[in-house]
């Protein structure tokens, strides 16, 4: 994976030589007006040779915890000793971001369901080749950060394609407690990425519209780490957190959903353990004169809860998944549990 030599970073109308810092403002589509619309982009080339790596965030728009880590990897760091270079892609959705909307504004086309893109196709995928070939494809390995999506909050974690050797490694080197195992969806900036042999994860953290400063420091921690297992950052440790699990074949049926319409009331946070048959959350009318229990069907863990506590019938409340009973324990015996 490591160049021999130190090389120059290339792209269309660009060139970045070893040593050298680039801050750009790179055009991938036009308004209506037909003004440009650029993503920032730093490419910072180290002056030793080593592998290359993406860091990308706001594919959504609203998902700001991302933009914080990927800034200040690349505004505050020392780069002076690096080996190899770091492209730093901020905000990848740029009209989602300034109407601070998740999907493109353009027909609400998700973005991270448009990669590696297509010229002469739709807008979204216009966008995504733009971004795809002239800033993924020449990495090694990728970073993307994402937070849930509006009124919900994920607890801190990696989703990758662990039947990948490469993907495994980068996502093992992150360094999180939960791994949630798969491909991905057609079109996802992690998949397209991995297939074409740029392992690539994905950081869930936190909810959308705020930045979180503890699981900010977590996610530069986990960059660090894998900085260090690449050999990008020599002076750095590959971290361990602890504990770990990887859950296999998760999916939406995971999420526990509202049977009743009305308020709801958490009992539990992200990241918590609950034991089966304890109630996780309540819901009720105005009144609270009648009232819903939602319980545990089994011994597990919240990965993502909700926020905006108004449900009807159907929407989900908790992302809610089953461990080992040797990791339970770990839980149990921690009950602060580290990364939330």
């Amino acid at each position: 994976m490591s160049k021999q030599q130190a090389e120059a970073f290339t792209f269309d109308g660009g060139r970045v030589e070893p040593g050298e810092t680039d801050e750009l403002r790179y055009p991938v589509s036009e308004t209506y007006l037909g003004d440009p619309v650029r993503i920032p982009v730093t490419i910072i080339n180290g002056p030793r040779p080593g592998p290359t790596a993406f860091l990308s965030a706001a594919i959504h728009g609203d998902e700001l915890n991302g933009i914080e880590v990927v800034r200040e990897v690349a505004q505050e760091w020392d780069h002076s000793d690096i080996c190899g270079t770091l492209v730093c892609l901020p905000v990848l959705n740029v009209q989602g971001f300034v109407a601070q909307e998740r999907y493109l504004p353009i027909y609400e086309r998700d973005l991270n369901r448009a990669f590696p893109g297509k010229q002469g196709s739709t807008s979204s995928n216009r966008i995504a080749s733009q971004i795809y070939h002239n800033f993924i494809e020449p990495c090694d390995f990728g970073l993307d950060f994402h937070t849930s999506t509006r009124g919900r909050t994920n607890m801190f974690h990696v989703r990758a394609d662990m039947d990948d050797e490469g993907a495994a490694r980068l996502a093992r080197a992150f360094g999180t407690n939960l791994i949630m195992a798969g491909e991905g969806s057609s079109g996802m900036l992690r998949r397209e990425a991995t297939d074409d042999g740029i392992p690539t994860i994905t950081l869930e953290m936190g909810e959308a519209h705020r930045f979180e400063r503890e699981l900010i420091d977590h996610a530069l921690d986990g960059v660090r780490s894998v900085f260090a297992e690449y050999g990008i950052y020599r002076q750095e440790m590959v971290r361990w957190p602890g504990w770990r699990t990887v859950i296999e074949g998760w999916s939406d049926k995971t999420w526990l959903r509202a049977d009743a319409g009305g308020i709801v009331e958490m009992n539990y946070n992200r990241g918590e353990l609950v034991h089966e048959g304890e109630t996780i959350c309540r819901i009720a009318n105005p009144f609270k004169s009648d009232e819903t229990t939602v319980e545990a069907p089994f011994t597990g863990l919240l990965v993502g809860v909700l926020e905006n506590p108004v449900v009807y019938p159907g929407n989900p409340l908790c992302h809610f998944i089953k461990l080992e009973e040797r990791h339970e324990q770990i839980i149990e015996n921690q009950r602060d549990i580290p990364h939330k």
